[in-house]
């Protein structure tokens, strides 16, 4: 099982400890072992603040160096201080929203119809016109070749997230291939262990969910091999309450007041006493670290303020959509404006039995499988097209567009072909995955806006001129945010590259 996720009760233990045999081998005093079966009230949740797949006394497999390394001088790179990632969960179709082609036979291109926008030649679907006078911020990469083995969903993430190249486990387990260990990172993770920890927030944080549901959690959205420490936050929202967001690794029980936090602390402070001949165990720091966080978490007013978008202005709430997309974009900007490095917020579809999933013959969201053209224009490009924009627009008029890198991507495009055997063929009008052709878009960050990148052929089916791959994105990501050095170290001291794959797009700044 992935390391993380796991409960654990430290602050809300009671001061009396019972007798039972020594969690984790340690005593608080001699003859006063810890139990394992104190009182499981539960404090904090891993994933961000977690300590699962902590131990002590033998060194984990993986993890980075303790301090993030400095940045190469030597090469120059963007002045992005955020990202936000918005991922299109489900497999965006790139032919019908970014890479249109309008001269392909019908079986191929389609009803819709391309548009002019802000940027001359830059063309996008008539449906998305509130993001068209945005064009002149975008950069279109329509060349990203991401084939994967199983042309599915667990290995499109994985790649499109990380930056690496599926193993063959995503062929054998398919979607039973949970998350591993000593999984590559997710590019949000690496950017967040890159960067000094911030004031009162940690340095990645993910909403409105974390894809998909158990137990087929997506690869590649946790920082794995380069240590729990920077996994996400994980933001839960919900379509019922698109205003309210919360964070339950932050959520202390009722009868748990400030005062018996300080008292827990006090606890672990006598733990940490008897754990002494395990100071230089690299297990037990990530132990103090983590403990320390989850601390000035909570003794922060500023964290769970940070989440709150009901003190924004009814008009701007309005303009993203009070939609929980549109309100988790709008919560991404807060977060950007705090100075959080990492966001990511994956799209949130109606769910499995839905009338929406129905009609698309999928699970939801962007998996249109059938009706895609019915699906794409009444369902997911309306509030798509608002909330988008309007995170767009709402960044340059706050002057945060420069600083603030934008991207949109997704597991995989659509296969341009139309017509999906689930779905009846092409009477069923859907369109089946499709991994070796999508396009990524980018906006701020210090990218030049209104110009696109590579082409695909005639059917937007490959890659045709400048093809690129998921590391050469993920790559151009770092570049934004001005990382160049991806050298992290085992347990036993040897240099490893977190993405040796891959270059830059360093034309497009």
């Amino acid at each position: 099982m992935r390391s993380t996720a796991f409960v654990r009760q430290w602050l809300n233990w009671d001061e009396t400890l019972v007798g039972g045999e020594p969690a984790f081998g340690l005593t608080l005093e001699k003859g006063t072992p810890v139990s394992n079966s104190i009182t499981r009230r539960t404090f904090l949740v891993a994933s961000g603040l977690g300590l699962g797949g902590t131990t002590f006394g033998r060194p984990l497999p993986l993890q980075a160096s303790a301090e993030p390394a400095a940045v190469s001088s030597s090469v120059a790179g963007g002045k992005a201080k955020s990202t936000i990632l918005f991922f299109l969960c489900g497999g965006a179709s790139h032919i019908d929203m970014w890479d249109m082609k309008p001269h392909a036979p019908g079986k191929y291109r389609g009803p819709f119809e391309p548009i002019a926008t802000s940027a001359p030649g830059v063309t996008l679907c008539e449906h998305l016109p509130l993001l068209a006078k945005q064009a002149h911020h975008l950069t279109l990469v329509n060349s990203v070749g991401a084939t994967v083995n199983t042309n599915d969903h667990h290995a499109g993430y994985y790649y499109n997230l990380t930056g690496h190249v599926p193993d063959v486990t995503f062929k054998t387990k398919g979607n039973n291939r949970t998350p591993y260990p000593d999984d590559w990172p997710y590019m949000g993770t690496v950017v967040a262990s890159r960067r000094p920890a911030h004031a009162y927030l940690p340095n990645a944080i993910t909403l409105p969910h974390m894809p998909s549901r158990k137990p087929y959690t997506r690869p590649g959205q946790f920082a794995a091999r380069l240590g729990v420490e920077y996994d996400p936050l994980y933001l839960q929202g919900r379509h019922e309450e698109p205003l309210r967001f919360t964070a339950p690794a932050l959520e202390l029980q009722q009868d748990v007041t400030a005062g018996r936090i300080t008292s827990r602390r006090s606890l672990l402070t006598a733990i940490d006493d008897a754990r002494r001949d395990f100071e230089n165990v690299a297990p037990a720091q990530l132990w103090d670290r983590q403990t320390n966080r989850a601390i000035s978490l909570l003794s922060s007013g500023r964290t769970s303020g940070a989440f709150d978008i009901t003190s924004e202005p009814e008009p701007v709430r309005r303009r993203y959509g009070e939609t929980v997309n549109g309100m988790s974009l709008l919560l991404a900007r807060r977060l950007a404006e705090a100075g959080v490095p990492f966001i990511t917020v994956f799209w949130l579809g109606a769910g499995a039995g839905s009338a929406e999933a129905k009609k698309c013959k999928s699970a939801g969201s962007w998996d249109t499988h059938g009706s895609n053209f019915a699906c794409l224009q009444n369902d997911l490009l309306p509030e798509f097209d608002r909330a988008f924009s309007a995170l767009i627009e709402d960044l340059s008029e706050r002057s945060m567009l420069d600083e603030t890198l934008l991207m949109v991507t997704s597991e995989m495009g659509r296969k341009p072909k139309i017509g999906d055997p689930r779905s009846g063929g092409t009477i069923g009008a859907g369109r089946d995955h499709w991994t070796h052709c999508l396009t990524d878009v980018l906006a701020g960050g210090g990218l030049q806006g209104g110009q696109t990148y590579g082409t695909s052929d005639r059917y937007a089916e490959f890659p045709a001129d400048n093809p690129v791959t998921p590391a050469d994105i993920t790559k151009t990501v770092y570049h934004a945010m001005d990382i160049h050095d991806l050298e992290a170290f085992d347990v036993e001291g040897r240099p490893y590259n977190l993405l040796a794959e891959g270059s830059p797009l360093t034309g497009l700044f």
